[in-house]
């Protein structure tokens, strides 16, 4: 099948080349000259375990190609898929002004059986916009689908290649067999193919997410209130986890969540709800507990030092939003950096890929540590605040030789406290009384 990709951003880079290499002609277009000319040279400007060997064995085959020539892209194209940035305007609400140039943009190129499909996050009705304001422009229906993506960062490929459900929104059966025919080399384990309204794919989308979201921000605010009452939040999850109804994903406690899904889809849904004159109480509830949820390890390091920060020098391990990403957007580790700094703190970094990125915001008013435990030297305490599989059994005993006071604050409850009791370390998590 001849494909389009509009956006070569993350969605749209893992999506055109999975279809590239399950055999597929995709062209993915792009208005950024310099990141197509990296592309094409087979650079990857995203981090993402295994990408960037896919896109360069798919290129080399001729199957995946890059450009900024709307026309060469658009033209012949069966199926075009949009995965244009909709970031969060003021209100909370979807920014839908670069899907709506790209559309403008695409309109006299689409050929006429061609299916444009939403692969963006975008609020309810914006497919029906699109084909509203193609008929306006073009004098003729066109066909238009929602497929919103659910992939995780850092393990992308994966879930693009071996997803646990395809959903797809569509207004013909036609329109369905098309894409299903496109997925069927992704679902030959049964998975299933959901085929709805694109009113109902759209919400699925921010539904997941919120949902997801949901779950982290109350084990935080249960975890919260475990610390204050003696009781062990690990204990508690491992309780009620072991309920088929409720089960352990999710429901591991923690800085607070971030990325470019979590935080402004939910707040999406909610501006969503406000438009239709319902108070979304619950969304609100999750976007505010989260915030709070993001000053926790900060308050406990301030509480630590009675207030006064300034001239304490402090680690900070993991600077992404999760692991295997080098993806700062939102994440928990800014706003930890933004306090300290404002305290006066002199702040040594580590993050095994988002040093680039987080250097690009702070310059020089941070230190960028060679490794992990270049990070503690001298520091009077080190916070962890993401997961990466490398802080979860550093060298203790190197660790406690280099920082000037041994105390760890663990936004990720990476560790045992009796353990680190026993090494003499003061530690602080997240659900569970300080040693």
């Amino acid at each position: 099948m001849r494909i389009a990709v509009v956006g070569t951003g993350y969605v749209g880079l893992v999506t055109g080349t999975c279809f590239a290499d399950s055999g597929n002609a995709v062209t993915c277009l792009d208005i950024n000259a310099d990141k197509i000319v990296r592309l094409n040279r087979g650079e990857i400007p995203i981090y993402e375990p295994g990408l960037e060997e896919l896109v360069q064995r798919n290129a080399k085959a001729g199957r995946l190609r890059f450009t900024t020539d709307t026309t060469a892209a658009i033209r012949g194209a069966e199926v075009v898929f949009l995965a244009v940035g909709t970031p969060p305007a003021a209100d909370g609400s979807a920014d839908l002004s670069a899907l709506w140039k790209v559309v403008e943009s695409i309109g006299p190129h689409l050929d006429p059986r061609a299916v444009v499909v939403t692969k963006s996050t975008v609020p309810v009705g914006t497919c029906a916009g699109i084909e509203r304001r193609l008929k306006a422009a073009l004098g003729r229906d066109c066909r238009v689908a929602s497929n919103p993506e659910f992939l995780k960062e850092g393990a992308a490929i994966e879930d693009f290649q071996k997803p646990d459900r395809v959903v797809v929104g569509v207004r013909s059966s036609e329109v369905g067999e098309i894409l299903k025919t496109l997925y069927a080399p992704f679902l030959r384990t049964e998975n299933p193919f959901l085929a709805m309204s694109p009113e109902s794919s759209e919400m699925t989308k921010y539904v997941a997410n919120a949902l997801l979201a949901t779950k982290i921000s109350f084990i935080n605010e249960v975890a919260n209130l475990c610390e204050r009452m003696e009781a062990d939040i690990d204990d508690v999850r491992r309780g009620i986890g072991h309920d088929s109804r409720i089960g352990f994903a999710f429901l591991f406690p923690g800085a607070g969540y971030g990325g470019s899904c979590f935080p402004k889809d939910v707040q999406a849904l909610a501006s969503m709800a406000r438009g239709c004159g319902l108070a979304p109480l619950i969304l609100t509830a999750v976007h505010e507990t989260n915030l709070a949820q993001k000053q926790v390890l900060g308050q406990k390091i301030d509480a630590h030092f009675g207030g006064d920060l300034a001239g304490k020098k402090v680690a900070v391990w993991g600077l992404a939003f999760k692991p295997r990403t080098d993806d700062v957007r939102d994440a928990p580790a800014i706003d930890l950096i933004e306090r300290l700094l404002a305290g006066g703190a002199i702040v040594s970094v580590y993050d095994p890929e988002a040093m680039d990125n987080v250097r690009a915001i702070y310059g020089s008013r941070l230190t960028y540590a060679a490794g992990s435990l270049e990070a503690v030297d001298g520091v009077d305490c080190l916070a962890i605040v993401t997961e990466w599989g490398n802080f979860r059994r550093p060298d203790f005993d190197a660790m406690a030789a280099r920082m000037r006071a041994k105390v760890i604050f663990d936004g990720r409850n990476l560790y045992s406290p009796q353990e680190m009791q026993a090494r003499g370390f003061a530690y602080h998590a997240i659900g569970k009384a300080p040693v």
